[in-house]
């Protein structure tokens, strides 16, 4: 078997580390095709030396632009990777413009497309993400789902069980590998969190293109009498200036605005903090499995286990939801024994599958 995997943004490359690692432990070929959607590989090669993977085969740096232009730009270049590569098998994992523009441009050349979180849904067609996943479940051959549910969601949409595998998440063996890692960053005494903190991550576009929404959640996190630690997205940070107030909120006593921060100490952040606020996905994910409770700046959400089990609440960018949320967690504590996204080994899982089928 000959794969290639697509990735192009930092979730995308935390996902694949295991089944890379997996594919290597059995001997099998699988060549890392990095799109450069959000960074180049310059840019994310701190992920890659964290997470000590080989360089990628082919580095398109396509960079960023609208969802129509990056979609269609990877969509030519991936076609001429593909005719050079011949992978019996094309992986995509997450919900990217790069997983579908890999799922399509194999499915037009007849290559097999198999999908690395298959199933999620928020039920949201104004989110990009929500029309990138479903229409790549529905062009792949093979789909590994994360949780029963998200298996149950492909059934349910018509997707024969054969296709379907229950896999468990990537993302969440990549924590485990990396325990100690996370625990050994110093990034809590860095930035001087010498005090209860929490973390704020915020970056997609029904946030910070929306003024109204971007000002209620940071007249939220000011009025959380907590400092709130907040690695700035460059998207952000720049709409922040564009609308005024980037001066304001570097000003204010309890925000700790700082760079983009690595996986690790990313994660030692969260691990740290007494509550998460964020529109990330991954994040959400990622609070979970370490035991941080987490409001999602969200209407909808991706994973609700999370929010069954209790550690997540879609506060959206209501200023009162959100604190209301925050000083609920923080009196009821942390953690959840249950993790509805581990079956044993999802890497393996997905791997075996590949090596069988393809």
């Amino acid at each position: 078997m000959r794969a290639a995997i697509v990735i192009g943004t930092r979730p995308q490359i935390i996902k694949t580390a295991p089944i890379l690692k997996e594919a290597e432990r059995q001997g099998l070929e699988l060549e890392v095709v990095h799109t450069g959607q959000h960074y180049d590989y310059e840019m994310s090669r701190v992920f890659f030396n964290e997470l000590e993977l080989p360089d990628p085969a082919v580095n398109l740096g396509v960079g960023s632009g609208s969802h129509g232009w990056q979609t269609g730009h990877m969509l030519v270049e991936l076609e001429k990777v593909f005719t050079e590569l011949g992978p019996d098998v094309v992986v995509v994992p997450g919900d990217t413009n790069s997983t579908l523009s890999g799922a399509l441009s194999a499915a037009k050349m007849r290559i097999p497309v198999a999908h690395v979180e298959a199933g999620a849904r928020s039920f949201d067609m104004g989110m990009p993400e929500e029309v990138n996943r479903r229409l790549t479940d529905h062009c792949s051959d093979a789909l590994f789902a994360v949780s029963e549910w998200c298996g149950g969601r492909l059934l349910a949409e018509g997707i024969a069980s054969e296709r379907v595998y229950l896999a468990g998440d990537t993302m969440y063996e990549s924590i485990q590998n990396h325990r100690r890692d996370i625990e050994d960053d110093d990034v809590v005494e860095r930035f001087g969190l010498d005090e209860a903190y929490c973390v704020l991550t915020v970056h997609r576009a029904e946030n910070t293109d929306n003024m109204d929404r971007l000002r209620g959640i940071f007249n939220a996190v000011r009025g959380l009498g907590m400092k709130v630690v907040f690695p700035c997205h460059p998207r952000t940070r720049k709409r922040l200036g564009e609308v005024g107030l980037l001066g304001e909120v570097e000003g204010w006593l309890n925000l700790v605005l700082v760079e983009p921060v690595s996986y690790f100490s990313m994660l030692r952040l969260v691990k740290g903090g007494e509550v998460v606020l964020t529109d990330s996905g991954g994040v959400q994910k990622e609070a979970f499995w370490l035991g941080t409770p987490c409001v999602t700046l969200r209407d909808n959400t991706e994973w609700r286990e999370t929010v069954e089990l209790g550690m997540n609440v879609l506060a959206g960018a209501d200023e009162g939801r959100i604190k209301c949320a925050v000083e609920g967690f923080r009196e009821a504590g942390k953690g959840v024994e249950v993790n509805p996204y581990d079956f044993g080994g999802a890497s393996r899982k997905i791997v075996d599958v590949l090596a069988r089928r393809y």
